[in-house]
């Protein structure tokens, strides 16, 4: 009776101990990350960077996620100083909408504590005003409880009531492609202070 006592004790303290650690929580490091878009036209594509301002991530084992990657809208540089002013003031209203926000909901996969994995990150992007759904494969490599992430999708921008920037000579794809390049660690106990 006192060995099935014993048992049944380290079995709650062992269930005890490994609850917290379905949790991962972890803080999106924004200057090892590059949000990038692609738009094609006519003639070529024009690349561009967004500066991330903040970002984090709370996973669980069943694949629930929360967290948010909050983006920069008035950051966005082209090369071109004249299209930027124009992509901030016209097409993203930046001064509105100051920040592009992605919400995590779920991942879908196996995301590995060591070694690469793939997964499919499902949450929605709030932008305009306005909240979409969205799902990202990321190809992720996990090293020492540190996660590199990158992963591109599609954002039909006009379907979601932006402006086109197309003009009478110059007429653009209807759709942006975002490319996120990330890492993130886990949250220590001084990132909650």
């Amino acid at each position: 009776m006192k060995a099935r006592l014993l048992w049944l004790s380290l079995a709650v303290f062992a269930c005890r101990a490994v609850a917290p650690a379905q949790e991962t929580a972890l803080e999106i490091d924004p200057a090892s990350t590059r949000v990038e878009f692609a738009l094609g036209d006519v003639l070529h594509t024009v690349h561009g960077t967004f500066a991330l301002k903040s970002g984090n991530l709370r996973l669980d084992a069943a694949g629930l996620a929360s967290g948010e990657l909050v983006v920069d809208a008035a950051s966005g540089q082209s090369g071109n100083a004249m299209r930027d002013r124009r992509m901030r003031a016209n097409v993203l209203d930046s001064e509105q909408y100051p920040e592009i926000v992605l919400r995590a909901e779920r991942v879908e996969g196996k995301l590995a504590a060591q070694g690469p994995s793939q997964v499919i990150l499902h949450g929605a992007m709030e932008i305009h005003g306005q909240t979409h759904p969205v799902a990202i494969p990321l190809e992720v490599a996990a090293a020492a409880g540190t996660f590199t992430a990158a992963g591109s999708f599609p954002v039909p921008y006009v379907k979601w009531g932006i402006k086109n920037p197309s003009t009478l000579f110059l007429r653009v794809s209807e759709t942006v492609t975002i490319t996120i390049h990330t890492v993130a660690r886990p949250v220590t106990a001084t990132a909650h202070r």
